[in-house]
Formats: structure tokens, C-alpha cells, sequence
């Protein structure tokens, strides 16, 4: 049976530069990792297609993909789909919904590169001799394990991201409440307008801090997550200026005035969200929601892979039980590749927001974490935001 390499959120294209592996020498140890499976799956967002022109990001990915398939030889490349590049399959899903009959959207639909869209097209000529084909919104690499990118769970999500709060807002406005949700269609039929919206700002410019994803960044830093240095509360350094002092008191005030904002949101039926953005809620939430995900796709007991949050595991030191969905699912989670400094602290390479985390599925047996970048410092990251692909 065949052995396959999982690796999400690449974000190529990124107008921050985080994305790691635009680098050949960051691409070096996934590729040398390539050479001993006969799989790989890129899972969601492996394009950012929110901060400017999709060729932009396509040029920037050009690189990878070329190289990629060569590691790969004659093997396959899956390619899912996540909220960061849903334009890419969004050409496929208007086509389905033009169809008189098309069915219910089920976990997994296989499909061939000219089916999908142009962009798929070219990334299978760069990616040759390796076979591309696209998985959406997942794959079953056993019959005993999944993978998708999980931005669905944004809809169960009882942290007020920007992503929830939009997904929130749809199901409002339609009327079509979380708690009912019954498969992929569900999902979709939320989730689909907001990207759909904030991929056509993005279609002919770069967008702002609100749409590309660093206005939340923001917002957790003046909400206490962590200062701009990525450090955790209670780390940062002492401050006397005037600058300092103007800037705490503003921190203070927003967060006296965010519960209050939160309890009105629930009133509207947005919710239901929790006036708290800790790392540890970021990652008890975002379990739980990805845990209702993979119950009301039936996914039963199976190993659930997934990204999306970024927070790689589950780690030796992990509640283990939190990585237990509702429905029996086991969740795994493969972190991403891009390099993002409110995460860190000062554990290094054992932190689960550390780039370069993959998972192997073997023929038998649970599915295992590896660390590819463990032997990369902060130092190389940073460095790679100026340097050019």
C-alpha cells in the first residue's frame, strides 16, 4: 500500500513573506522527505490567493511545484483546497451547481486537473512527471483516515476570528444555524459567498490588513495574545515612555470594551462566540469545532488530518483527550509552512506553531508527525521574509 506525505497551509504567494517555501534551501528537507513516500497531498490554502492577483501567487509557486514533481517522480500529488485558495476549485463548484441534478456534495470528489479550472492546469504541466490530481473538500488516504484542509470548522468556531464572524453572519442572514448542519453542502453554502466575495477584491490588487488576515493578528496582540514580537503576555519588556504608557491604556480599553462587544454579537445570533482568544482556547475550540466537523460528515472513528489553525499535533504533553472528537474521529493536525512570530516563544523547534511539521500515513498503524525544519532557527525565518524566491 502506498505511503503518503501530508503537508498543509503553505500560503505561496504570501504578500508578508512568510511563506517558507518559496526558499529552495527551505524546500530542501520536504523534498528530500518526497523521495521516500509514492504520495504527497498539499492540504489547503497552498496558495494565498487573499493577498493579490492569483498570478502573483502563481509565479511564486511556480518554483515548488517544479521541483516537487521532480522529487516525486512518476508518484501522485492530491492537491485539497482551503479558504486562503478557494478560487481554485470555485470554477468546478459552479459548474456542479449548473447541473440539474448534481447531488449531494459528498466527503471526497476525485478529480482530474482540466476539470477543475486553468490554474490546475498549469500546475500539472509544472509538476510533472509527478500525476496531479484535486481532492475536495477531502481525501481518504486509508479507509481508516482522512484529510482535508478544515475550514469548515470555522462555523463551529467559539473564537471570534474574522473567518467566524463572517461564516456567522451568513448563517444568520440565511438561516441556516451551525447546529443543523448535515454534510459538505451545509458547509458550503456558508463559507462559499464569503470567499467568493474576498477572492474578487483580490482578483486585480493586493488588499488591506482587514482582508488579508493581519487586522486579527493585530486585534489578538491589542487583546493581550501577544505583543508584536510575539511575545506572551507577562513577557514583555518594561516600558516608561509616553508611547508605551498611550499604548497600554489603549490596550486596556479594548479589552474592557471586547466582552461587551462579544455579548452583542450573540444577541444577534452570530454567535455562539466567548470573549476569550487565549492560545490555549484557540486550540481547545479549534479542536472541538473540527471534532463537530468530522461527526456531521460521518467521518465515525477515523483518523482525521487537518490544518487550517497552524497548530501542529497532537504533541507528547497534549490533553489527549481534546484531540478526541465528538464522534470518535482522532485528530491530527500537520501545522503549516509559513513562519509567523506571535506564536513563538522560547521552547524553538518543539513549539506546535513551528513550520515544517508533515504526516506520514504508512500502509498500518497511526498515522505519525514529522518535523522538518526542527534543525532551522528563527533566524533562517526571518531572513527568509527579505529574501527573495
Amino acid at each position: 500500500m502506498t505511503s503518503t506525505l501530508i503537508i498543509s497551509d503553505l500560503h505561496l504567494g504570501s504578500g508578508s513573506g512568510s511563506d517558507l517555501l518559496r526558499l529552495p534551501a527551505l524546500r530542501e528537507p520536504l523534498l528530500k522527505a518526497v523521495q521516500d513516500v509514492e504520495r504527497v497531498v498539499l492540504l489547503g490554502d497552498v496558495l494565498e490567493l487573499r493577498h493579490g492577483p492569483v498570478r502573483e501567487a502563481m509565479t511564486a509557486a511556480r518554483p515548488f511545484f517544479e521541483d516537487l514533481g521532480e522529487a516525486l517522480g512518476g508518484g501522485e500529488l492530491i492537491m485539497t483546497l482551503g479558504n486562503h485558495d478557494h478560487a481554485l476549485i470555485e470554477p468546478w463548484l459552479a459548474a456542479r451547481g449548473a447541473e440539474a441534478d448534481p447531488g449531494p456534495l459528498k466527503a471526497e470528489q476525485l478529480l482530474e486537473p482540466q476539470e477543475v479550472s486553468h490554474s490546475f492546469t498549469r500546475i500539472a504541466e509544472w509538476c510533472a512527471p509527478a500525476r496531479l490530481r484535486v481532492a475536495y473538500p477531502g481525501i481518504w488516504i486509508r479507509e481508516d483516515v482522512y484529510a482535508m484542509h478544515g475550514h469548515y470548522l470555522d462555523c463551529h468556531l467559539t473564537v471570534p476570528t474574522l473567518e467566524r464572524l463572517s461564516v456567522g453572519l451568513m448563517s444568520r442572514l440565511l438561516r441556516r444555524p451551525a447546529s443543523g448542519f448535515e454534510g459538505a453542502d451545509d458547509y458550503e453554502a456558508m463559507g462559499a459567498p464569503v470567499f467568493a466575495w474576498r477572492d474578487a477584491v483580490a482578483r486585480d490588487t493586493h488588499t488591506g490588513a482587514t482582508l488579508n488576515g493581519m487586522a486579527t493578528v493585530t486585534a489578538w496582540q491589542a487583546l493581550g495574545g501577544a505583543d508584536s514580537n510575539g511575545r506572551a503576555p507577562g513577557r514583555r519588556r518594561p516600558g516608561g515612555t509616553v508611547r508605551a504608557i498611550s499604548r497600554r491604556a489603549q490596550r486596556t480599553a479594548i479589552r474592557a470594551g471586547f466582552p461587551l462587544a462579544v455579548g452583542a454579537l450573540n444577541r444577534l445570533g452570530i454567535g455562539p462566540i466567548r470573549p476569550d482568544i487565549s492560545a490555549s482556547e484557540l486550540r481547545r475550540a479549534g479542536l472541538e469545532a473540527m471534532g463537530e466537523v468530522a461527526a456531521r460528515l460521518d467521518l465515525g472513528d477515523a483518523y482525521v488530518i487537518f490544518g487550517h489553525t497552524h497548530r501542529a499535533g497532537p504533541f507528547p504533553g497534549d490533553d489527549q483527550a481534546e484531540w478526541r472528537g465528538r464522534g470518535g474521529a482522532r485528530l491530527i493536525n500537520c501545522g503549516s509552512w509559513t513562519y509567523a512570530a506571535i506564536f513563538m516563544d522560547h521552547s524553538g523547534s518543539q513549539n506546535p506553531y513551528w513550520p515544517g511539521v508533515a504526516a506520514i500515513v504508512g500502509p498500518y498503524g497511526p498515522p505519525t508527525l514529522l518535523r522538518l525544519l526542527e534543525g532551522h532557527t528563527r533566524a533562517d525565518f526571518v531572513a527568509a521574509r527579505s529574501s527573495p524566491a
